[in-house]
Formats: C-alpha cells, sequence, structure tokens
C-alpha cells in the first residue's frame, strides 16, 4: 500500500450543539501546514452529512482554507480499538453452541438406550415351542434402567450448563448492543477524513475548526427545585436528558440544547421580477461558460488508435472508460495501450445527465439547492471554479443512453432556446467528475455529476435517527413540541462525557432563578379540599420548556410533577398536592320568589357560605374560587352580593373560565376565616322553562 502523500491531523472534538434532531458537532485540530497546503484531518464520524462540512482558521494567522471534502478510506482497527464485547459475545456463542452439541448428543444417547428391546431368534416352522428366558428378560431391563437413570443425570447437568451458558450469551449481546458506536462495528474499520487545502499560511502553526453534522441525538429537558416554606424564592436546576448514536463517544465536551430543527431550511427564497415591457432574454448562469472551441477534435488521435489490445494480467473489464489513466491527469494513455472503447449501446443504463459545457438541458432542469453549495464565479473554458478536475472509471454520469424500441439508437433531444438551467446536484462543484475519453462523444472533457451515493454511510445514518423512537422519560416533552414559536439555546457550565449508545443521559445545564411563592387553592363547588400549589414567575429572557420538575421542600423530597412551558415574564401554577392541613367547608342556599307589578318575574336567590380553618404552624395564602352563571339574555338580569373579585386575565397564572369569581385571604396560623357571598338570578316568567330545574 502507497504511503498517503497528504499530512495527517489529528483532532479533537471540542463542542457538540444538539437541536430537537441532530446535533452540529465542532472539532479543533492544530498543526503546520507543509508546502502543497494540503492536510488531512482525521477522526470524524462515519454518520455525518458530507455536505456539512465547514473549515474554519482560528486567530488572525492569515491563513485560509480554499477547499474542504469528506474522504473515506479503509484501514485495519487501532490496535487499541475497544473489541472486548464483541470478543465475548463470540467467545460466549461458540462455548453456547459446544453446549447445545453436548446436550443434543446426550438426547441422542437416552434415545439409542430407550430403543433396546429384547428380540426372540425367529422360529422355524417345523422347531417346537421354546420357554421364554424371563431371566433375560429382567436383566436387559435392569441394565436399561440403570443406564437411562445415569443418562438422565447426566442430561440435568448439561441442561443447566447449557442455561448458564445461554443466559451469559442474553447478558453478553445485551452488553453489546447496549454499548458505544464509537468502536468500529467490522473487522475492517472505515476511517472518515476531511481533506483541506490551505492558502496563505506559509510554514506557520495554524489552528483550525471543522463543524459538521451528524443525525442521531435528541434531548428532552428536566429540573430539580428547591424550595424552602415561607421564602419567596427557589433554585431551579436545569437539567437535560440527552440520548446520541452518532458513531463517536463525546468525552469532555461542552454541550449546549438548542429547540431550533436542524433540518429546517434557512436559506431565502429567490424572487424573480415581472416586467412589462418588451422581451429580454434570461441572463447566462454565472456558473456556465460555452465549451472551448475544437473540444471534439481533441479526442481524434485517441479514436485513431482503436481499441486497446487484451491484456492476459487481468481479466477485461466490460464498460472500461476511464481505465488506463491516473487520476488527475489529463487525457494521456498510460504505456500498455489505448483505452478500451465504452460499451455497446444498448445495456439498459440510464441517460446520461447533461453537465457544464454541454447543451441546455430539455425544459430546463429544476432549480434544487444543496446546504453548501454556493455558486462561485466560472472560469473560461466550461469548468466552474473550484471544481476537481480528474478521471475516474465510468459512472452514472458516463453512461450511455438506452436503446429506443427497435434498437436504434434514441433521437437527440430537441434544441431550446434560452440559457442553460442547471440543476442542484450539477451545482455541487466537489461532486463534479470530469469525463474521460472513453465516455460518449458528448460527454467528453465535460464536466458532469458523479455518483455520491454510500451504502455503508445510509446504514450509518440509518442506524442513528433510531435515537428518534426511543421512549421519553416519564412526563418529557420534546423541545419543538413545547417550544411553540420561538428558538432558544442553553450552553451547560461544565463539560459532559455522553457516550454514543442510544440510551438517556442526564446532563446538568445549569441553575435559572425564579420567582417563588407558596399559595393554597381549593374550590369547594366541585370539591373541599384545599391544595398546595407553588406559583412560579420567570424573570429571565430564556424560555423554561416543559418536562418533570421533581420538587423538594426543606430538604424533602415531594413529589415529580409536570412545569408548563413558561415564557419570559411568564408566571404559572405548579399543583403539590392536596394541603391536609387546611379544611374548607361550602354550603349554599336558594331562595326562590316573584317580583314586579304582576308577578312576572322569578327571582332565585343563591347564598353560598365558606369556612376555612388553617392547622399549620404558619400563615398561608389561600385563594377560593366560586362559579356565577353567565347569560347572554339582555332579559336574564344577574346581581352579585359578595366581596369576591374577577380574577385577572391572561396576566394571571392560569386562564380562568367565564363567571369565575376569586376570595383571596391571608390566613394566620391556627385561625379561621366565614366568607359569605351570593347572587341573585332575574327571569321574566316568559323566558322561564316549564318544568325546567333553576337550582344549583
Amino acid at each position: 500500500m502507497a504511503a498517503d502523500p497528504v499530512q495527517r491531523w489529528g483532532s479533537t472534538l471540542d463542542a457538540v450543539m444538539v437541536y430537537a434532531q441532530g446535533a452540529v458537532c465542532r472539532r479543533l485540530t492544530r498543526g503546520s501546514v507543509p508546502p502543497d497546503g494540503r492536510v488531512r484531518v482525521t477522526g470524524l464520524p462515519r454518520s455525518l452529512d458530507t455536505g456539512s462540512l465547514r473549515a474554519t482558521v482560528l486567530g488572525a494567522s492569515g491563513a485560509r482554507v480554499t477547499e474542504a471534502r469528506v474522504e473515506v478510506e479503509a484501514g485495519l482497527p487501532r490496535p487499541d480499538a475497544p473489541d472486548t464485547l464483541r470478543s465475548e459475545v463470540e467467545r460466549v456463542s461458540e462455548a453456547y453452541e459446544v453446549a447445545r452439541r453436548r446436550r443434543d448428543r446426550q438426547l441422542g444417547l437416552i434415545e439409542e438406550v430407550g430403543g433396546l428391546r429384547p428380540v426372540p431368534p425367529p422360529r422355524k416352522r417345523d422347531d417346537p415351542h421354546r420357554r421364554t428366558p424371563a431371566d433375560a428378560w429382567l436383566e436387559l431391563a435392569g441394565f436399561v434402567e440403570e443406564r437411562l437413570a445415569g443418562l438422565h443425570l447426566r442430561l440435568a447437568e448439561l441442561e443447566e450448563a447449557l442455561r448458564g451458558v445461554e443466559h451469559e450469551l442474553t447478558v453478553a449481546t445485551d452488553s453489546f448492543e447496549r454499548a458505544s458506536t464509537d468502536a468500529p462495528s467490522a473487522h475492517v474499520e472505515t476511517m472518515v477524513s476531511a481533506v483541506l487545502t490551505l492558502e496563505g499560511a506559509g510554514d506557520a502553526e495554524v489552528e483550525l475548526e471543522l463543524e459538521y453534522g451528524v443525525p442521531g441525538a435528541v434531548w428532552v429537558p428536566a429540573y430539580r427545585l428547591t424550595h424552602r416554606q415561607g421564602d419567596d424564592s427557589g433554585r431551579l436546576v436545569l437539567r437535560a436528558s440527552v440520548a446520541q448514536r452518532t458513531g463517536e463517544d463525546w468525552t469532555g465536551v461542552r454541550v449546549a440544547l438548542a429547540t431550533a430543527d436542524l433540518r429546517r431550511r434557512t436559506d431565502l427564497p429567490r424572487l424573480r421580477s415581472v416586467r412589462i415591457g418588451r422581451s429580454q432574454p434570461a441572463p447566462v448562469p454565472a456558473a456556465w461558460r460555452e465549451p472551448p472551441a475544437g473540444l471534439a477534435g481533441l479526442f481524434s488521435g485517441y479514436d485513431a488508435a482503436g481499441p486497446a489490445p487484451e491484456r492476459a494480467d487481468r481479466p477485461a473489464a466490460a464498460g472500461g472508460a476511464g481505465q488506463g489513466f491516473f487520476p488527475g491527469t489529463v487525457d494521456e494513455p498510460l504505456a500498455g495501450g489505448p483505452v478500451p472503447p465504452p460499451a455497446p449501446p444498448g445495456y439498459g443504463g440510464p441517460p446520461a445527465p447533461l453537465g457544464y459545457g454541454g447543451p441546455p438541458a430539455p425544459g430546463g432542469a429544476p432549480q434544487e439547492d444543496i446546504a453548501g453549495a454556493m455558486p462561485a464565479p466560472a472560469q473560461p473554458g466550461g469548468l466552474p471554479q473550484g471544481s476537481r478536475t480528474r478521471s475516474r472509471g465510468r459512472s452514472l454520469a458516463g453512461a450511455p443512453a438506452p436503446m429506443a424500441p427497435g434498437g436504434a439508437p434514441p433521437p437527440p433531444p430537441p434544441p431550446v432556446n434560452g440559457p442553460p438551467q442547471p440543476s442542484g446536484a450539477e451545482l455541487d462543484y466537489a461532486a463534479l467528475v470530469l469525463s474521460g475519453p472513453g465516455e460518449q462523444a458528448a460527454h467528453r472533457g465535460r464536466l458532469f455529476p458523479g455518483s455520491a451515493f454510500d451504502p455503508v454511510a445510509a446504514e450509518y445514518r440509518r442506524r442513528a435517527e433510531t435515537v428518534a423512537s426511543l421512549p421519553l422519560p416519564g412526563q418529557a416533552v420534546r423541545p419543538r413540541e413545547s417550544a411553540g414559536s420561538f428558538d432558544h439555546r442553553f450552553d451547560a457550565t461544565a463539560r459532559a462525557d455522553i457516550p454514543s449508545d442510544g440510551t438517556w443521559h442526564t446532563v446538568t445545564v445549569g441553575e435559572i432563578p425564579v420567582g417563588l411563592r407558596t399559595e393554597y387553592l381549593s374550590v369547594p363547588s366541585v370539591e373541599q379540599t384545599v391544595y398546595a400549589t407553588l406559583v412560579l414567575s420567570n424573570a429571565t429572557d430564556q424560555a423554561l420548556l416543559a418536562g418533570p420538575v421533581e420538587i423538594t421542600v426543606d430538604d424533602d423530597f415531594l413529589l415529580t410533577a409536570a412545569l408548563p412551558t413558561l415564557a419570559p415574564g411568564g408566571v404559572r401554577r405548579v399543583g403539590l398536592g392536596p394541603a391536609e392541613g387546611i379544611r374548607v367547608t361550602r354550603r349554599t342556599n336558594l331562595l326562590e320568589s316573584t317580583a314586579g307589578l304582576r308577578n312576572n318575574t322569578t327571582v332565585l336567590d343563591h347564598r353560598v357560605h365558606v369556612e376555612l380553618a388553617n392547622r399549620l404552624a404558619r400563615p398561608v395564602t389561600v385563594e377560593v374560587h366560586e362559579q356565577v352563571p353567565v347569560t347572554s339574555d339582555g332579559d336574564v338580569r344577574i346581581e352579585e352580593r359578595a366581596d369576591w373579585t374577577v380574577p385577572e386575565g391572561s396576566a394571571g397564572p392560569e386562564p380562568h373560565a367565564p363567571g369565575t369569581r376569586v376570595w383571596r385571604l391571608d390566613l394566620p396560623a391556627g385561625a379561621t376565616a366565614a366568607l359569605d357571598g351570593g347572587y341573585e338570578i332575574r327571569i321574566p316568567t316568559g323566558k322561564a322553562l316549564v318544568g325546567g330545574n333553576r337550582r344549583s
């Protein structure tokens, strides 16, 4: 194997930004730039999104990155690679197979011994009857019984050993499946690296930052609330449950959490102007140039050489387009002879797409946007600036067009007026491949999109995205469901370790100051019970997402409640359960009478009496809720006779139903209080329901 001419730099994972789904990782690397300016940064995960790679030079060194691309190479696994779990599974699997075969062999012996039966010799026709040798029969039966007893005893031992090995295999397999995916999953390790080209660095040492996106990371918020009775504040610690299966362990990284959707498109739409007047030709795309003159005659010598002779040291390759050419060289054949001609037409390949320097696509290909692909100024000669000019084997772009029915070649595409319309794949300059002389005549010397499908990387991404289906912890809510129309970022105060095992891990983000007070709430018309609540007020500029909160009061764990989403400046109430030290009693009285000059108005007088008793050793604040009827008929009047108040609107801790009335009072320790209220409903006789129930 030839040595890699590109200098290798190791990298260290420094920071990770976890989004609602997926993450963006940042790696740091440092080294001296070689004279050619090309370096290979290793350590990238196999599941990374190749279109998201970004490289930046840190500091004011004057260097800049002019090219960055992802390459995958195969090699032997590292000698220190953690492969103990795989070896343990293989060892236990072999032991299980040996134990199973021993058990099966013992069962076969038991079946053989159990099949022993006395067989008398055949009696001839003229022979007299013989006496049955009973002693021989009994001796055989005793032998079989004794032999079977020993075999069954041995079988019990073998089955017990088999169950033990089976349990070990189950444990080892479960540990292997739950282990980190940072270790190579095959005996041949595939390594992902970023090949960078730097300019303006000289021989100085520079520090680079690599940023790339990976799937397979999710998080949900969780909280821990510490409160002391009598205080108007508390400690709310934000924690996050993070699960990732990106293929690399996050060890000692700075973790940040975001509620945004990493897959959401953020590019601006292209608005096309509409003008009234004479028709003007559409402008030619800046990344496209006409092919140079005489491009067809560039390959006349190659065509005149004829087909290449077959070599005896290697089998003939079907459709050897691009064979016999070194990557990165101009069309120049090897000493072994010219390149064989392309495969005969009609092999059933897909139609070849058009590339730069060729005629425009029929009808114009749809415009697509690819992350990280920005149009660059074009250079003369039909090549986009920044693209790679290389030759390689036949790709999808160089496949011959399929034959038309009847064996005739397909007709050429009709000419289209106007400038070309390159597709999104043709704007990905890093993936363009220069077609060699073995391609079709219309493709020679022009750039076409190469095949970028990697089945191994697709399998890694599919395995990584399985974390999105993990069952959530109790009372947890995904950030996109609770964030609503805003997006926030939360930075952890300390570095954390999160292995790539696809299970939930708790990370402490930081402490959030919140306003806190204890209130007691009762709705005696529904249930004559007083409930303790915590009223949280968010005075920070960050939202608190919905999630489970562990509440500790006076250093004693109380319960785990569900915290609702709390926007900046918002106030919400969290229930703590019934308060046994406060009693409430409600009694009602209804008087029905008539009023008016002709007694044509029915008067329903409702009176409410509520009694409260505080048996706690501290003063409390109690809210008592009542309900007053609401009418939309102007003839029906409702008159209230109480000192209750109408609750606040949207500024309160929670929304209230129409007609809600509130008594709010401070109740000292060991004190009692009585609340009296009521309302009258005046209904005209013509509005009354015959036989209706007007009493509560």
